[in-house]
């Protein structure tokens, strides 16, 4: 079902407003980055909204090739989905940095102005520190970032002392986004509303995902980060990137829905209320 709602980008005087932007962000990779990203985008879309996305990790292109993917799955099953506008900006291979930078701003200037008239924008950022991704970072009106749930993905947060029970102080990738919030302050940017994912959740009640939740509870205080549900560790999630589909068009595609596609389904609702985002009716039930 096409879901119609009116365009949030036209404002009552009928003057553009500027798309609001989700940025993906992560050093780590295997974090579930691209499968939560194009999870928002399909719940978005389902709204009734234009989305427009910008991959940034364009070398690797996760989210280019799942969006690639649903395109080829619609031409051979004859089947309509509905599709995001996507422009991706390679790594700039000019000789010096000033080159470089000067390049990849461009890039993703172009990317944006190209998007303007988008209601939200969705920018999956590279899983390293890069020039790309600190510029892809202030722009983000929410940032997500998952981590799995692991002393070695907290590791990239917070430094822990050696017995794994009191956060020390932030860490590598903390510290670049507190540096990617002054520099969004500084350009008379809103405040970043930054969202922490647990991916990859056990379903049993470890000692360590107790020491985790903990821990990263201390961290959400000390450095200004909202946690949120994320995905359990579940097949389905791989099973369904080769066709570039989400938990959201399992019944369009003709899928049957089993007890673990149901129980996926009510994380991706967690998520997205816990984001700030309205749930889709596919999944409202």
């Amino acid at each position: 079902m096409n879901h119609q709602a009116p365009n949030p980008s036209v404002q009552p005087d009928g003057a553009l407003r500027a798309p609001r932007i989700l940025v993906l962000g992560n050093e780590k990779g295997g974090s579930g980055k691209s499968t939560t990203a194009m999870h928002l985008v399909v719940a978005l879309l389902r709204q009734g909204r234009s989305v427009g996305v910008v991959d940034l990790d364009a070398r690797q292109g996760t989210l280019s090739r799942y969006v690639e993917n649903r395109r080829a799955f619609m031409t051979s099953e004859g089947v309509r989905l509905p599709l995001p506008e996507l422009r991706q900006v390679l790594r700039s291979e000019a000789p010096t940095r000033a080159e470089a930078e000067a390049e990849e701003r461009a890039g993703l200037e172009a990317a944006l102005s190209d998007l303007a008239g988008c209601d939200m924008l969705v920018i999956d950022t590279p899983g390293s520190d890069s020039f790309l991704s600190r510029l892809g970072h202030t722009h983000a009106d929410v940032l997500v970032s998952p981590m799995n749930d692991s002393f070695v993905d907290l590791d990239l947060l917070a430094r822990i002392d050696r017995e794994g029970r009191k956060v020390l102080g932030p860490s590598v990738y903390s510290q670049m986004v507190w540096e990617q919030r002054q520099a969004r302050a500084r350009a008379g940017g809103r405040p970043i509303d930054w969202v922490v994912l647990r991916n990859r959740l056990s379903h049993l009640d470890a000692r360590n995902k107790r020491d985790v939740a903990r821990l990263l509870e201390q961290l959400a205080k000390r450095i200004g980060f909202r946690l949120a549900p994320g995905f359990g560790e579940r097949v389905i999630f791989r099973q369904l990137f080769p066709q570039g589909l989400t938990l959201l068009d399992l019944r369009q595609s003709g899928a049957d829905l089993t007890m673990s596609h149901l129980a996926a389904r009510q994380e991706v609702r967690a998520l997205l209320g816990a984001i700030g985002l309205e749930v889709p009716e596919e999944l409202a039930g």
